[in-house]
């Protein structure tokens, strides 16, 4: 908003009010890393406050850091480093392409969550993850399975796009039992019922993620109290989904 833009901590008090807005409607944060690495050190210096913030005022709150590292071992133990020891998040996203050793050092810490990228919202996703091998199996199934013996159901997900809509079913049919984290509801156009129809469990198996839909719904001096509102209008539509799948 323009009214924060010449603030010398315009990102950490953006995210503050956004945090302090939308808290009692959520139950995670998902900070994507290129929006402060961007800034250099007064990104990352923003990024270290706000993990801070939530840690000390909403303890509960599940953080994951939006970074989709994935690199040659010893790399991938300083990434994993630097998010479950500095930063102390409680998730990060990975990307699988370089196999297992690139993920292996992210599984050494107990009580962290390796996010995986699974089958994603973007329009290029098709390019690879839709390729069929030899057994016309797509490229993103096989993916999801050689990592899901890799991991377990209480340290590992799987990113899937809610732009995916009927592609859920054949999610669910390789991990089943498996947490998604399902970006794309909102601004990209994915649809929650659509997400829940075909990807949710007996006991949901579903964490969805809004992100331009409510810290961008106002760039106004209300942009708080409007995202705050837009939180709780996805908040209500997922509490209905759950209560019609007998959850709640």
């Amino acid at each position: 908003p323009e009214h924060l833009k010449n603030d010398a901590d315009a990102i950490f008090k953006f995210n503050k009010a956004i945090i302090d807005a939308t808290a009692p409607y959520c139950v995670a944060y998902k900070p994507n890393l290129a929006f402060y690495e961007c800034f250099g050190i007064e990104g990352w210096t923003a990024l270290e406050k706000t993990i801070k913030y939530l840690k000390q005022n909403y303890p509960d709150q599940f953080i994951i850091a939006d970074a989709k590292r994935g690199d040659i071992g010893n790399t991938s133990a300083m990434y994993a480093r630097s998010f479950f020891e500095h930063l102390d998040v409680d998730a990060i996203t990975v990307a699988p392409y370089m196999g297992e050793d690139s993920i292996s050092p992210f599984y050494g810490y107990e009580g962290k969550w390796v996010i995986v990228l699974g089958l994603t919202s973007n329009k290029g996703s098709h390019d690879f993850q839709l390729t069929e091998d030899a057994d016309g199996t797509p490229l993103y199934q096989n993916v999801m399975s050689k990592v899901s013996s890799w991991g377990t159901s209480d340290n590992t997900m799987f990113v899937v796009g809610a732009t995916q809509g009927k592609m859920f079913e054949e999610v669910r049919r390789v991990v089943p039992d498996k947490f998604l984290l399902v970006p794309g509801v909102g601004a990209q156009g994915g649809s929650l019922e659509e997400v829940a129809r075909y990807g949710m469990t007996d006991d949901c198996g579903l964490l969805v993620n809004s992100s331009r839909g409510i810290i961008y719904a106002s760039t106004g001096e209300d942009f708080a109290t409007v995202a705050g509102q837009k939180a709780k209008e996805l908040q209500v539509q997922m509490e209905q989904l759950l209560a019609d799948k007998g959850i709640i």
